[in-house]
Formats: C-alpha cells, structure tokens, sequence
C-alpha cells in the first residue's frame, strides 16, 4: 500500500467522525435525553482514557523491559516517563489552567476608549446588564465541546501513527483492519463532542471545525506515521491525550449534575464505556 492511498484511507478512518455531530442540532431535546447523551459520551471517554493510558503504559514498560536484559539503559526509561508525566500533568492541570487565565483575562480587561458607550448601547438593545453573562452557559458548552474534540484529536493522531506504521511495513492486512476498525469507532466518537452540549444547538459551521479538529489528527498521525516511527512522539501524544479526556470527563460530570438523573446517568456511562469495548474488540478479533 503506497503513502498516498495509505493516507487517504487514514483520512476516511478519521472523518467518520462526522457522522456523529449533527445529533447535536436536534431541537425539542429534553433534559432526560441530554443527560443520556452527555453521559454515553462521558462513558465512551473513559473507554478512550483506559485505551489511550494502557497504550502510553505499555511503551514505558517495553523501555524496562529492554532495561532488564540489557539492550537499553535505565535513562531510556526514565526519560520515557517523563515525558508520561509531563504530558498528562499538561493534559489535565494544564488545560484547566489555560481555561482559568483566559477567563479572568476576559473579565478583568477594561474598556478601550469609547467602549462605555458601547457597552451602554448594548445593554439598551439585549435589554439589560445581565444580557452578556446570558451568553455564558453556551460560551462555556462549545468550549468543553472544542475541548473534548481536542481530547479527541490527540487521541486519533495516536491511531493515525498505528495505521501508518502498520503499511509502511508491510503489514497491509492489519492496516486495513485498524483502518476499518478506527473508522468505526470514530463514528462513536461524535457524539462525545455534541452530547455534553445539553441545551446548546451548535451551529454548522462549529460541528465542521470540531470534526476537523477530532477527526483531522487521523489523517495526520497516518502521513506521520508512514515517513517515520517514535515511540517517544506516541507516548506524548497519549498521554496529552489520557490527561485531556479525564479533564473533560470531570467537566461532563459537573455539568449534568445540575440536571438530576443520577441513575439514567450512570447505565449511560456503562452503555458508552461497553461501546467503547465492542468496537475495540471487532477490532481485535479481526486483526487475530
């Protein structure tokens, strides 16, 4: 399999995303159903932390593992949890920093010049002084939303390097069953962006930028992964990945709760976890 066809099968893998997101421009969507989606979503990530963590594991352990009988040096793996550490310190402290800066940058900047009288003209049209912190639930909805395609994205660039790996040596059978395989669990993927939305009805042009966001690393990460092989360069990419979906989980959680529906909320976590898995596992069993 050439680089060509090679990424433009890595590309199709990735961009089944989008089949998901457009079930975030449903109207009329109850309470009950939002919490059920934002909570399969929730699910559907953990099975994505425990794949990406277990896969971030395992480089680290192959680096003792060489330690033990000789063929590397223990710096090797140390520097290889290093970098474990880093990337998911910045996964999920990290992000949850940035968020917290650039929300007090927002609040605390005083007007330029001649901005009262804007204000003040705003205030006259929306209807009244509170009018801009109305925006703020949808505002703080599509950025968990961008966050989790973020997640996401490392997440898929990861697979996109699997993929590219696979047919650069010669592996063609099991590059296209991971192809396959990805492809199908990305499908699942839209709806982990779009069901932590609850109310917010996403406009179209925010569903594309999000799969681009989500789906585009795939493609990226099977161009990569063609041209060249790091261990080191997976492993940051899992572990951004690992600490970014357990940052977003945290913020699903916090978010429907407000909504009730405990009980709903925890088989949905166990409906998308066990998705999770199915996918994974025809994956499995037809790479075997």
């Amino acid at each position: 399999m050439g680089f060509a066809e090679t990424v433009v099968l890595g590309a199709i893998a990735g961009f089944t995303i989008y089949l998901g997101l457009p079930i975030g421009r449903l109207a009329h969507v109850g309470s009950r159903v939002r919490v059920g989606l934002a909570m399969l979503s929730a699910g559907i990530l953990a099975f994505i932390f425990m794949d990406v963590t277990s896969h971030a594991e395992a480089i680290v352990s192959n680096a003792l593992d060489a330690f033990r009988h000789g063929t590397v040096g223990i710096g090797h793996a140390i520097w290889l949890f290093a970098l474990l550490a880093a990337g998911f310190t910045a996964g999920t402290a990290g992000i949850s920093a940035i968020e917290h800066t650039v929300r007090r940058r927002t609040i605390e900047t005083p007007p330029i010049a001649g901005a009262a009288q804007d204000a003040v003209a705003a205030i006259s049209v929306t209807g009244g002084p509170h009018a801009s912190t109305a925006a703020d639930p949808r505002r703080r909805a599509l950025q968990t939303g961008t966050t989790i395609a973020l997640a996401i994205g490392l997440h898929n660039f990861a697979e996109g390097l699997a993929i590219g790996v696979s047919a650069q040596a010669g592996a063609l059978g099991l590059a296209a069953v991971l192809i396959i395989g990805f492809g199908l669990h990305n499908a699942t993927e839209g709806f982990a962006i779009v069901g932590p939305l609850g109310g917010v009805r996403p406009s179209w042009r925010w569903l594309g930028l999000s799969g681009l966001i989500a789906g585009g690393p795939t493609f990226l990460g099977t161009a990569v992964g063609y041209q060249v092989h790091s261990a080191a360069l997976e492993l940051c990419f899992y572990a951004l990945a690992g600490g970014a979906i357990l940052f977003v989980i945290g913020e699903i959680w916090a978010g429907v709760r407000r909504y009730g529906y405990r009980t709903l909320g925890l088989y949905m976590i166990a409906a998308g976890f066990l998705l999770g898995v199915m996918t994974d596992l025809i994956v499995s069993y037809a790479g075997a």
